[in-house]
């Protein structure tokens, strides 16, 4: 079996992909008006503080990424132990520091785009729409771009070198390497970003009264730093995981279901690998041309057009996908592109029912419930987060089902790659978002002026809107991915032992498995959880001790200690996310060692059933919050400053972990451990043969 040729296409579409992030920098951000000489300092602020803490973060993660390698490559020496050894360890570690670029790159572009967005807020609405969305533009090509070609690359490198079906088993390890980069990513840039904004908020919102990103707040530099580290770098190793996850999880189970030749009505494992290849170069294609779309005007609604952006790319790919369906691949029938369809679909729902229980009447229903104390507020927002839960669910069991129909468990995998295939357009949409936020901070912080922070504040309000939207998009692939990747498991487990894995909830060590597989989530999402508030102990006990020792301060006559913040932020979030993600790559090997695959089976199964709901549920309720809050101080309800306000703003630092923090990093742990499960798996057969006549298991 050859190496397909869509896999040239595949490495030209990633290529061109990154060319187009390249002159996006270069021509629409980087070469745009910064500002005022105060703008560029306190852009600059951000800058550093987002790259220092991106610079210790990936030292760390070096560290971890060191260790894994040397356990893929020598640490397991039984010539029966196929998937493991040094070629898995280069495609682990060629996904892991792919990712890392990722990261590297948009934020520093982001962190670029905020001054320039604020400058041409100066000007009109749409002059820093032409901005943001371009800086958040980068990010989003980047992590398509360099997944699709660096994924592409290994591939065919390995295909050549050792055949196709080897080179599917070691491209796995690549998935693993961008999934463990993204939990940590993800993890720590969460912590960092809502421990910031809770200081900020409680100390400088609630207790001394002043507006949000005041320059007399300490913790304003880390907030918007943090808005970088979270929503930027981490967001994007999010979707850069789930983007590889979902091609990687197809190539395998292709491999496993279709014959080395094609056959009447089914075509070959080598054309099922290709036809992949070819859906996610006709996404790449689809967002490069959807990216023109995205314009509005002056009193024009941003995040119509923005919607306007997500719509034109699902369009373009659809009907790039039917033609090439059509057109290029005789033996690929309509049923294989309605199940691609399927999950684009899906996805869409998904993103669109978190957009409808983040914004209109429901945040306003909450707002309203703020007028009698913070209780009643968070009571509220919790009961729309997991009413928000339901239709999702059913809209991806609806796809999961249709799609098996259709295609079978490949069919499965085509759905996630349908939801993932314009990648490219969700990050960017997403990454816009923290720049037109850190716009809105620079604008009160140089004091340009009520009209120019009245732009940013529209451009905000659609980011969080577009955001709820991309957490919806990220949610719904990670259940669709980690599915497919699980399914991938069970291929590979089933052949490894010579006979099918079963997984029947009858049996004791399945529904073992369902059980301790339901609370990792839950346990995961309170370390996360508990760390965000550690770190945001920290933060508040600074902001409050420099309003108490700093002598003019608060009258505008002092400069706060911004570094000093940064550092505690940095620290905290580093210390704290190493526990949730050791956690994630452990439990399945020791769960898989001990008690066997058929546990670790259910242990995936459990985990997805409570953890994808439970990360709509915090997505959706932090979003929910967040725009209640945003709703009072619009000038309603009593506006700022009010007990009403005072009272979102508590619920917005509740939900604040719940949907940048716990709930995104819900994501990746389902998707970690699957893929761990899959890499492992025949490691973890051998040492249950071991350990489990030991135990009398």
């Amino acid at each position: 079996m050859e190496v397909s040729a869509t896999t040239w296409i595949a490495m030209a579409a990633g290529a061109l992909a990154l060319i187009v992030a390249g002159v996006i920098a270069r021509v629409r951000v980087l070469r745009k008006d910064p500002g005022n000489e105060e703008m560029v300092r306190i852009s600059d602020a951000v800058h550093e503080g987002a790259m220092a803490f991106l610079r210790r973060e990936y030292r760390m993660l070096l560290i971890f990424i060191a260790i894994l390698v040397v356990v893929i490559t020598v640490g397991i020496r039984n010539p029966d132990i196929q998937g493991l050894g040094w070629k898995t360890a280069i495609a682990y570690l060629v996904g892991a520091l792919s990712s890392m670029a990722c990261g590297f790159a948009g934020m520093k572009i982001a962190t670029r785009a905020n001054t320039r967005t604020a400058q041409a807020a100066r000007t009109s609405i749409n002059a820093a729409l032409s901005v943001a969305f371009p800086g958040g533009a980068v990010m989003g090509f980047t992590v398509a771009g360099l997944g699709l070609f660096s994924l592409a690359l290994t591939f065919y490198l390995f295909g050549r070198a050792f055949g196709v079906a080897e080179a599917v088993t070691i491209v796995a390890g690549f998935s693993m390497g961008a999934s463990s980069t993204a939990l940590f990513a993800r993890v720590g840039g969460g912590i960092y970003t809502k421990a910031a904004d809770v200081g900020a908020d409680l100390v400088g919102k609630v207790e001394a009264g002043i507006p949000e990103d005041d320059p007399r707040n300490p913790a304003t530099i880390a907030d918007n730093v943090g808005d970088n580290v979270g929503d930027v770098a981490g967001m994007g190793a999010d979707l850069f995981e789930s983007y590889v996850g979902s091609i990687v999880s197809s190539l395998v189970i292709a491999l496993s279901v279709f014959p080395a030749q094609a056959t009447l009505g089914l075509p070959s494992a080598s054309e099922a690998m290709g036809y992949v290849m070819a859906l996610v170069s006709v996404g790449i294609v689809a967002s490069i041309l959807a990216m023109f779309t995205v314009r509005t005007t002056e009193g024009g609604n941003p995040q119509l057009a923005l919607r306007m952006g997500m719509m034109s790319a699902a369009v373009l790919f659809t009907g790039g996908a039917l033609v090439v369906t059509l057109a290029a691949f005789p033996n690929i029938g309509i049923r294989y592109f309605l199940a691609t369809l399927l999950g684009l679909v899906a996805g869409m729902v998904v993103g669109f029912v978190a957009e409808y229980y983040t914004s209109g009447r429901t945040i306003v229903d909450i707002a309203e419930r703020s007028k009698t104390g913070a209780a009643t507020n968070i009571i509220a927002g919790f009961s729309i987060g997991m009413r928000s839960a339901v239709l999702p669910l059913v809209v991806i069991a609806v796809a999961i089902l249709s799609a098996h129909a259709l295609v079978g468990i490949f069919g499965i995998a085509l759905a996630a790659v349908g939801m993932l295939a314009i990648t490219a357009m969700t990050v960017s949409v997403d990454a816009y978002g923290p720049i037109a936020d850190n716009a809105g901070g620079i604008a009160e912080m140089a004091k340009l002026g009520p009209e120019v922070r009245k732009r940013t504040d529209a451009l905000d309000a659609a980011g969080n809107t577009t955001a709820a939207i991309a957490k919806g998009f990220a949610i719904g692939s990670a259940a669709l991915t980690a599915l497919a990747l699980f399914m991938a498991y069970m291929r590979i487990v089933s052949e490894a032992a010579g006979e099918p894995l079963v997984l029947d909830v009858m049996n004791p060590r399945v529904l073992t498995g369902l059980l301790i597989g339901g609370v990792v989530p839950f346990i995961f999402a309170a370390d996360t959880m508990k760390a965000v508030g550690n770190a945001a102990f920290d933060v508040v006990e600074e902001v409050r001790r420099q309003f108490r020792e700093i002598k003019g301060l608060m009258e505008g006559e002092a400069q706060p200690d911004y570094a000093r913040c940064v550092d505690i932020t940095t620290r905290a979030a580093l210390r704290q996310m190493i526990l949730p993600g050791t956690l994630a790559v452990l439990i399945p090997i020791v769960i898989g060692a001990v008690l066997g695959p058929e546990t670790l089976g259910g242990l995936l199964a459990g985990s997805l059933i409570t953890g994808v709901p439970m990360a709509l549920l915090l997505a959706n309720a932090g979003g929910a919050w967040d725009n209640a809050k945003k709703y009072i101080e619009s000038g309603n309800l009593g506006g700022k400053g009010s007990d009403t306000h005072k009272a979102a703003v508590v619920g917005d630092t509740v939900g604040d972990p719940f949907k940048d923090t716990s709930g995104p990093s819900m994501n990746i742990l389902l998707k970690l451990m699957a893929i761990v499960s899959l890499v492992f798996a025949p490691l973890i057969l051998m040492l249950h043969g071991i350990i489990g006549p030991l135990l009398g298991l």
